[in-house]
């Protein structure tokens, strides 16, 4: 049985015009993000920014403009300056925050990779400045940690600094059988049998090595293959050498690297975090470094090592740079427990709660250490030995120095026993033939000590309960919450510059959804 109830449907006349249009504004929620992102930015001087400009020619977009839609860009998950420039002529949003300017994606980008290239650390310093001014964070209390971000590169155009190193020795190894095949010629007819002297690493010294191997062997019955490789040689080594040269030079012009791209030369290969993959992938990527208050960015650096230990000074330093002061508090993972960073934060007076790599198996199961490891051997500082389980003593043997990566020298004691035969624990503390010998770093050993004082305090446990909570939210916000896990530019510059947004986007967003909540 049909039903006999009229339907009624709102009016819809798509064409009927209105008398007064409506303001951009009026369609606009309250506490809406894009409102913040233009409180925010009216409230800084832009005067850096503008300083990027030299005039002349025709008029530009206004430099406040295209600050604000790039980072409401950001905060909106659209990265791509194409996209920027379709949302600027269809999205609400972004016609009100431009005043209904439409630059194109060129204007975009040439603003993105050029102008904003000087001046985008110093706004990024004066929006941290104005939250803390409101309460929201403390500049000064840092917890600091690392992620890996996919570069904008091919995944399988990479060159390793150990494959230049072979390539040469291959070369090297190649003109010495040459010239060992030439002087054996040589000798039978007479001629030149001179060592052959050059520098493997030298294109011009090989060139001239290939060319007297030339001459030794020229109107003389050769081997075939050989007068074939030579040739090769002649053609190719000397540029293979330059291209070797080149290379070198893109490992050794950043920080200190074993890899490169190159689609982006800057990029490092690095073993990222998969879910479908055990150990990782490697892809290229940069090292961003980020330290956090209250879940707001105070601090960011990015780096071309494939660990977080070094980076820790450099961003620390970083932080000085940009606030003209240190921080009073720094708290990380275990991932910056070395002795050189122990050793800065204690010279620049930093309160730190920096774990080393064994603190949070100590504290899991305490009873479950192994009585033989060298930490947990007795040390006597009085007669400078230590003491095994089998009441064994280990006695100084002397001292060495070595350098780590970074240059920093560090000093190793070196102990051994004087007799381990006929010991009933031997097999339990160590498989060696010889007595046991261990290598301690004694200053190492001191920070460890300290620090597990100041982690296992009252303040130290609350500090180490909050970290994850400070940091990692950040991380997950940025590449899972915004889908921010590639950049889009490529250069180490560029990729700054990215950062720098997604960086601002990030606290702005998150001074929006506190502002909507209160």
């Amino acid at each position: 049985m049909l039903s006999t109830t009229k339907v009624i449907f709102k009016d819809y006349i798509p064409q009927q015009a209105q008398l007064l249009p409506p303001s951009l504004e009026e369609l606009i929620e309250p506490n809406h993000p894009v409102l913040v992102v233009n409180q925010v930015i009216d409230s800084i001087s832009i005067r850096p920014l503008q300083e990027a400009y030299q005039g002349g020619g025709a008029p530009s977009y206004h430099p406040k403009m295209m600050l604000k839609v790039l980072i409401y860009g950001y905060l909106s998950n659209i990265y791509s300056s194409r996209k920027l420039e379709a949302a600027l002529k269809e999205n609400i949003h972004f016609m009100w925050l431009s005043g209904m300017a439409r630059p194109d994606h060129n204007s975009i980008n040439r603003f993105r990779s050029k102008r904003l290239a000087a001046p985008l650390k110093e706004i990024f310093v004066q929006i941290v400045q104005l939250l803390s001014a409101e309460g929201l964070l403390d500049i000064r209390d840092l917890y600091t940690d690392g992620t890996k971000l996919e570069a904008n590169a091919n995944r399988y155009t990479f060159v390793w600094g150990k494959n230049i190193s072979r390539g040469r020795e291959r070369i090297k190894e190649q003109i010495d059988s040459l010239w060992a095949y030439a002087q054996q010629v040589a000798k039978e007819e007479e001629a030149d049998t001179a060592p052959l002297e050059f520098d493997p690493a030298d294109p011009e010294q090989v060139a001239q090595a290939i060319a007297r191997i030339d001459q030794t062997l020229a109107e003389k019955p050769t081997d075939p293959k050989v007068r074939q490789k030579l040739n090769y040689a002649r053609k190719h080594w000397p540029d293979n050498l330059r291209k070797y040269q080149h290379q070198e030079s893109l490992i050794n012009a950043g920080e200190k690297r074993s890899s490169f791209s190159k689609t982006d030369t800057d990029a490092t290969f690095m073993r990222m975090k998969e879910d479908h993959m055990r150990n990782g992938q490697l892809k290229p990527a940069y090292n961003l470094q980020v330290s956090s208050n209250n879940q707001y960015i105070v601090n960011y650096t990015i780096h071309q090592l494939t660990t977080d230990t070094q980076a820790l000074i450099k961003h620390l330093e970083h932080y000085r740079t940009l606030y003209q002061q240190t921080p009073a508090a720094v708290t990380a993972d275990a991932g910056y427990g070395s002795e050189q960073n122990y050793a800065y934060l204690e010279k620049e007076k930093v309160e730190n709660f920096v774990k080393y790599n064994h603190f949070d198996r100590e504290q899991r199961s305490p009873h479950k250490q192994n009585p033989f490891a060298v930490n947990q051997l007795h040390y006597d500082e009085q007669t400078d030995t230590l003491t095994c389980p089998a009441q064994q003593t280990l006695y100084n043997v002397g001292t060495r120095k070595c350098k780590n990566d970074s240059g920093y020298e560090q000093v190793i004691t070196h102990y051994r026993a004087l007799s381990c035969e006929g010991c009933v624990l031997r097999e339990k503390c160590h498989q060696s033939k010889h007595d046991r010998e261990v290598q301690i770093n004694h200053q190492l050993r001191l920070y460890k000590q300290q620090a597990a004082q100041r982690l296992t305090s009252e303040k130290g446990i609350i500090r180490r309960k909050k970290r994850p909570v400070e940091i990692e939210p950040v991380f997950a916000q940025i590449k899972h919450n915004k889908g921010f896990k590639r950049f889009m530019l490529r250069g180490l510059e560029k990729v700054q510059i990215e950062t720098g947004l997604i960086a601002i986007a990030h606290n702005l967003a998150k001074k929006a959804a506190r502002s909507a909540k209160n």
